[in-house]
């Protein structure tokens, strides 16, 4: 077996090896952020994401998904992109084919890797398991939550992916980064929707990402106008901040046709949204909520048409 020390060199080589971009290592245990969590969901402002709820115990404390649990394998990969008007509209992230495709078989050799050269019981988890798996980032180092909640790396800024592995292993853990936000509140004056109740504090239901991904039904008429031309998602809390600035383009993407105009959405049926966005993460807003979305863009475009 290796040392603590050997085996956290090991597990942080493979990582970049398997094509991720940062990788950091905490001690297990529940989540820093655990009870902020719970506030927020009793508040309401996880809109309807009824699965949190539903999966709030294992969310808190990392031992219910692998009992034993002794460290937590943080990683980042990118997926910035340079401007591109053909996908305008649609978050960056969505811009490539499926990151959970992506993500998955790297985390599995990376889990596969550890329990190996450990001889331990390991899991792999993306944001599909109930795992805080931003805080749990955050805490082992791979960068610090911002005021605009998502996490940031010195070097990397905030557009990219976290990918989790639980480990019986003792690996040596790294520093949690301190706070650099300092007094910037771009991201929480640029919010369209006015979505930040405070730093460090989203509602979800106010949130144009939430709106047109995972809400159901109609979206409320305030929110319309705020939308603008946003399609699938929202990048402007991203898009303000200074981090974000020098942010690298990634490495590598997997490729993806840009959705056809809205027009075309709006009248769109269930088999070709199907075949259209096969692989795709806009399939996620389902053919009604995109063809909501696309509604919305069209009239936000006769508002301002003159």
């Amino acid at each position: 077996m290796l040392t603590a020390m050997a085996l956290a060199q090991s597990v942080k080589s493979r990582a970049l090896e398997l094509g991720f971009d940062r990788v950091a290592i905490g001690s297990a245990g529940p989540p820093p952020h655990a009870a902020d969590f719970e506030r927020w969901l009793d508040s309401g402002r996880a809109g309807t994401m009824d699965y949190l709820a539903e999966t709030r115990e294992a969310r808190l404390d990392p031992a219910r998904l692998l009992p034993g649990c002794r460290s937590v394998i943080a990683v980042a990969l990118n997926y910035a992109r340079a401007d591109e008007p053909e996908w305008r509209g649609v978050a960056r992230y969505a811009r490539s084919a499926d990151y959970h495709d992506t993500m998955r078989p790297r985390l599995h050799a990376l889990r596969d890797h550890v329990s190996a050269a450990a001889g331990a019981q390991s899991r792999a988890s993306l944001d599909t398991s109930a795992v805080l798996e931003r805080d749990l980032a955050a805490a082992a180092g791979l960068g610090w939550i911002g005021k605009n909640t998502n996490l940031i790396t010195p070097g990397l800024g905030s557009y990219y992916f976290i990918g989790i592995v639980l480990t019986t292993a003792v690996l040596a853990a790294d520093d949690p980064m301190p706070d650099r936000c300092g007094t910037c509140t771009a991201c929480l004056d640029a919010c369209p929707t006015a979505a930040f109740d405070a730093p460090y504090a989203l509602d979800a239901r106010r949130c144009i990402a939430y709106l047109t991904i995972e809400h159901r039904g109609p979206i409320a008429e305030e929110f319309h106008a705020p939308i603008g031309e946003w399609l699938f998602g929202c990048d402007v809390c991203q898009e303000v901040c200074p981090w974000n600035r020098h942010a690298p383009v990634a490495r590598e993407t997997a490729p993806a046709t840009p959705p056809p105009p809205p027009e075309a959405l709006v009248a769109m049926t269930d088999d070709e949204f199907r075949e259209r966005f096969r692989g795709s993460p806009l399939k996620r807003a389902r053919r009604e909520g995109l063809a909501r979305n696309a509604a919305i863009v069209l009239a936000n475009r006769r508002r301002i048409t003159p």
